[in-house]
């Protein structure tokens, strides 16, 4: 796959807790010129930036993030204000000590209200794969299905590690029809995305892709 097709891939990241409006522009305007996916921007960007690029660009934002242990009612809310605000996709982050409780229902319910919080915004799920076991990433893969969310995530990006090929070729693996996976966290490679995207990723979430566009 040459670049570009990777790039239409990208989810192009912005999600340090000091950027300003003039980084989440400037990300915007590398993205309608390198022709990624979306923009993946904090949450008290979305409407600006969705009133920026109009309709050229969709608004990716984050909820729960990046721990995921808000409230069920606080990450519906969080969802129904970004997707009001002209989010197109929105990821959220599970709540990995219900995970670790077992308490997979719970999750999957969640899931399901956050999915209608932000209709008609696609839902992603990021399940943080670092702290999980085989046993659990495979639970979640279920549990993401069971909800109809559009998309399971390997990662955050903000936790110790970030997506491999084997949890991306895992998912795909154990995801129901329908749920596409994306792999996020330390993808600093064309090579990189390459390989998760053989493995079965349909989405890239990145920052460092556009940035090596740039210096070429």
């Amino acid at each position: 796959m040459d670049k570009k097709a990777i790039l239409a891939r990208v989810d192009h990241t912005e999600l340090n807790p000091a950027a300003t409006w003039e980084d989440i522009r400037t990300l915007c305007d590398d993205a309608l010129t390198y022709g990624t996916a979306t923009v993946c921007i904090p949450p008290c960007y979305v409407r600006r930036a969705a009133s920026y690029v109009g309709d050229r660009l969709p608004i990716c934002t984050v909820i729960g993030f990046p721990h995921g242990n808000s409230p069920t009612a606080a990450k519906a809310y969080e969802a129904k204000c970004v997707a009001e605000a002209g989010a197109k996709e929105v990821d959220m982050v599970i709540n990995r000590g219900w995970v670790k409780d077992g308490l997979f229902e719970a999750v999957t319910d969640e899931i399901a209200i956050v999915k209608r919080a932000c209709a008609p915004a696609k839902l992603k799920v990021i399940i943080e794969c670092c702290g999980l076991t085989e046993a659990e990433k495979i639970a979640l893969c279920r549990c993401v299905t069971e909800a109809g969310a559009a998309f399971i995530k390997t990662s955050t990006g903000f936790d110790k590690g970030g997506a491999t090929v084997e949890d991306v070729a895992l998912m795909a693996q154990n995801v129901g029809d329908g749920v596409r996976i994306k792999a996020a966290g330390g993808i600093r490679s064309f090579e990189a995305a390459q390989a998760m995207i053989d493995a079965g990723a349909d989405r890239i979430g990145a920052s460092a892709l556009v940035k090596l566009m740039k210096t070429e």
